[in-house]
């Protein structure tokens, strides 16, 4: 069976509110840590036009390669993953950078974050949360389960439920990188 990342993204003004309600569920959110992902384009397809991607992720502790599948229903970023953790030394992902270059990939933008965490017990199952500052994107939480193909609905719904006990709204499909390349092209 396939890995199957279902997530839904909600802009925010600020993550305080709903890191205090997720404290007064008895819920621990962590200190903030740097991420940097950088993305790349594939030398012979058009990720944009495939709704794909490729990503380098740095942290301050760790390095993983990522694919990420076409979204795989219109309401929510539900899509195939595949997340591989590399070594962690910073050599490490210049070295994969080297490596994906080589075969004619191309670095074509980075999103910075400020990220928080929190893993919510919800119905039985754990929901990831991200409370996000992204530099010129903006303020966001996502929540997050990884489930296998067979239980993408019941994931769905779990989501919307702990959604609605947030407050969240108004769900934002696109990705970071989406958000950054059109903030852009806007500038530009």
């Amino acid at each position: 069976m396939s890995r199957i990342e279902v997530e839904q993204k909600f802009r925010v003004e600020e993550l305080g509110g709903i890191a205090a309600r997720l404290r007064a569920m008895g819920v621990a959110v962590s200190d903030a840590f740097a991420e940097a992902d950088l993305y790349f384009a594939h030398p012979a397809r058009d990720f944009a036009a495939t709704d794909e991607a490729l990503r380098i992720r740095r942290t301050e502790k760790a390095n993983f390669i990522t694919y990420k599948g076409p979204k795989i229903d219109a309401t929510t970023k539900t899509r195939r993953e595949i997340d591989l953790r590399l070594p962690d030394a910073p050599a490490a992902a210049e070295s994969w950078l080297a490596l994906l270059e080589a075969l004619g990939f191309r670095p074509i933008a980075e999103v910075r974050k400020q990220r928080r965490k929190a893993l919510v017990p919800w119905q039985g199952r754990h929901i990831e949360v991200s409370l996000d500052e992204v530099e010129q994107v903006g303020t966001f939480v996502e929540l997050e389960l990884v489930t296998e193909s067979s239980d993408v609905e019941s994931a769905k719904s779990l989501i919307a439920g702990l959604a609605e006990r947030l407050g969240l709204s108004g769900g934002e499909r696109r990705s970071y990188l989406e958000l950054l390349l059109a903030r852009r092209s806007c500038q530009g």
